[in-house]
């Protein structure tokens, strides 16, 4: 048998369920043949794939190490642990949850830092008077270096975080912090505010491939059917389906609500029988059934769309244009 097609999702928590209804939605359920404390597991129905249960942290070491071909995990993790990530995975597509920003906070008496400049001036000051260099406290190693050096900020230190980063200017080992977030409220809670420009990075869940895998010819086709089914799912959920029968119709209309209402036409114009079939985006139906209805439709009907298959497949394009030749 060919090695399989492994894919890593977390271990445990909200990131676990999140990843694994992420997969459900597009028909690949994930499941454990050997009972719910294994950490090894397969999709169902499909053969050749192998699923690992892994920490995020893990996975993100895993991909970096080509030793997963697929894995979900935070971009803040893939951007720290990997300073030439771009170069060992391929961020395929983000998954729409576990949404965090890592960002740079001070604390809120400092009433005159705003910017990563001022910030700048502040250390310049605290190194002449207290003869030694302001510390961040973090655990975003890397990121945090290359967001100061962007901004060329030098005269600091840098306290790695072994606890929560958000205490440790009250605690005195440190004098800021660098430090993932999603809606402010610890940060705030612990007297720091984030600067204007202190934003270093957006993250969410990714799915993201190893490019230094072992890539077979069997292992790309199992990659191609899994982003096909993510694909049609995503496609399915950005449309309803708009069905209506005219006594007569013409591509004019078509053109118009192509133009007024954003509508793909999956199957051409309408039929000689006058049946038209449109994708509209969900917020446009009412206003395309209006539409429709104005111009002769006699009836109109909306549905929403479990999949949407179509020739191109993008996110498998995205991937193979990053691997070498097969």
């Amino acid at each position: 048998m060919s090695a399989p097609l492994i894919i890593a999702v977390p271990a445990k928590g909200r990131l676990q369920e999140n990843a694994e209804a992420f997969f459900a939605r597009s028909g690949l359920n994930l499941v454990k043949p050997r009972g719910a404390r294994d950490y090894r597991g397969a999709v169902a129905g499909l053969d050749g794939v192998e699923v690992a249960y892994l920490s995020a942290s893990e996975i993100t070491a895993q991909l970096g190490a080509g030793a997963v071909h697929l894995g979900v995990t935070g971009e803040d993790l893939v951007r720290e642990q990997m300073p030439d990530a771009d170069e060992r995975v391929v961020l395929i597509e983000g998954l729409g949850f576990g949404f965090a920003n890592v960002v740079v906070a001070v604390p809120q008496a400092w009433i005159d830092v705003r910017t990563m400049a001022d910030i700048d001036d502040v250390a310049t000051a605290f190194r002449h008077h207290h003869g030694r260099k302001m510390r961040v406290a973090t655990k975003y190693i890397n990121l945090t270096r290359d967001f100061f050096s962007t901004h060329g900020v030098i005269d600091y230190r840098i306290v790695e975080s072994a606890g929560a980063t958000e205490g440790a200017p009250a605690a005195g080992t440190a004098e800021l912090i660098v430090d993932i977030t999603t809606t402010g409220t610890t940060l705030a809670a612990n007297a720091l505010k984030i600067v204007d420009d202190g934003v270093i990075l957006r993250s969410q869940a990714n799915l993201v491939a190893a490019r230094k895998a072992e890539w077979t010819s069997e292992q790309r086709d199992l990659a191609r059917v899994i982003l096909d089914r993510i694909t049609a799912q995503a496609r399915a959920k950005a449309f309803r389906e708009v069905r209506a029968r005219f006594a007569a119709c013409d591509g004019k209309l078509v053109e118009e609500a192509k133009q007024k209402y954003g509508v793909e036409t999956p199957f051409g114009g309408p039929t000689s029988s006058g049946m038209l079939t449109l994708h509209c985006p969900p917020a446009q139906v009412y206003a395309l059934t209006s539409f429709m209805r104005e111009r002769g439709a006699e009836a109109v009907s909306v549905a929403e769309l479990g999949y949407v298959f179509s020739k191109d497949n993008p996110l498998y394009a995205k991937l193979e244009s990053k691997l070498p030749a097969a």
